[in-house]
């Protein structure tokens, strides 16, 4: 059986659909799976052994300059090269309106989420088979629960498998001495950044205990956080920006990780490391961090979660986001103490 995933973006709905595709190998060993992809994360769908061919698409970027990507021909070379293949099933996992319509591009029986379970409800009517799947469970189950509809087999009651861990192990361990642990640090919504200060609390509890700590960073603002936060300790280091794989890798070798609610964080996840994620405007209910040794500290405050990208509490409070005035920095080390001891044992 050959089918087509369409899951373009974000980093973290991408990592989702993962254990998904382990299920349907497991049901059909001969399956052959090609992925369309925002090509910012291209490499995530490359590293399960089902997928044979990745295509990247650049919706992100096209639509900033869409004449230009018209008249250059780069539209309608991607048209070409998705329409090359038939498939047997072309699955739309992200149910949004741009994804239902790449589907309609590519050659294949259209498969995706009726009108009640899409995120966009007009999706669904570019599908030739629709499927209800209850809105009221995490993204990862509901991606399984698709999967195993379209194909036609029992869904799988297993813990999820990403199946990239493999893929993301280091040819060459660090030689740190010393356990590592990584923060993450960055994320995009300001909602979500846990305060400056309280990672260089944290930084200083963790140091002290003969801990090393790494920093990845993308943006300038990340970079000059992590500078900030490493100036405190020598055992405070940055990871060198580098790509989906190299950060993977990093993950993989860490002892634990503390993050904020990110892409990266649910890439940790996908590779099983014993990880705290905070969680103030948004929660982990439906599209938390989701796998083996997953801790979720959520903040309870009158406004939380808000779900909303700039924050408009009114009340008085020492910290912004005010909401993570209730995940203190000795929450979160007290959090962090319990998986370290865990994986000692």
């Amino acid at each position: 059986m050959q089918i087509l995933i369409i899951k373009t973006s974000s980093l973290g709905d991408v990592i989702h659909t993962l254990p998904a595709l382990t299920d349907a190998q497991k049901h059909y060993p001969d399956l052959q799976c090609d992925w369309l992809v925002e090509e910012t994360f291209a490499e995530i769908p490359a590293w399960h052994p089902v997928v044979k061919r990745v295509i990247p698409v650049a919706l992100r970027r096209w639509r900033k300059q869409p004449w230009q990507t018209w008249y250059s021909g780069k539209w309608h070379q991607f048209i070409q090269t998705l329409k090359l293949k038939q498939y047997d099933k072309v699955i739309d996992a992200q149910g949004l309106i741009k994804s239902a319509w790449l589907t309609v591009k590519a050659r294949g029986q259209r498969c995706g989420l009726d009108r009640h379970s899409a995120r966009e409800p007009l999706a669904a009517l570019a599908y030739q088979q629709r499927y209800a799947i209850p809105k009221n469970q995490h993204a990862v189950t509901r991606v399984r629960q698709l999967f195993a509809e379209v194909l036609d087999y029992p869904l799988p009651n297993s813990p999820p498998d990403y199946g990239i861990v493999k893929h993301c192990k280091p040819q060459c361990p660090s030689s740190n001495t010393l356990s590592t642990v990584i923060f993450l640090h960055g994320t995009t919504w300001v909602t979500k950044h846990w305060p400056d200060s309280y990672w260089i609390a944290l930084a200083e509890r963790v140091t002290a205990a003969d801990l090393a700590i790494r920093l990845p960073w993308n943006t300038v603002q990340e970079y000059e956080r992590a500078k900030q936060i490493a100036t405190i300790h020598p055992n405070i280091s940055l990871i060198p920006k580098s790509n989906l794989q190299g950060i993977a890798t990093e993950l993989e070798q860490a002892q634990a990780i503390v993050g904020v609610d990110s892409g990266l964080a649910h890439l940790a996840a996908a590779l099983a490391v014993p990880s705290v994620t905070l969680y103030g405007a948004t929660e982990p209910a439906r599209t938390g961090t989701y796998g083996l040794q997953q801790n979720h500290l959520q903040a309870h405050f009158p406004c939380a979660p808000c779900f909303n990208k700039q924050c408009t509490y009114q009340g008085l409070s020492g910290i912004s986001p005010a909401c993570y005035e209730d995940l203190s920095v000795e929450k979160v080390w007290k959090a962090l103490q319990r998986i370290l001891k865990c994986k000692a044992r």
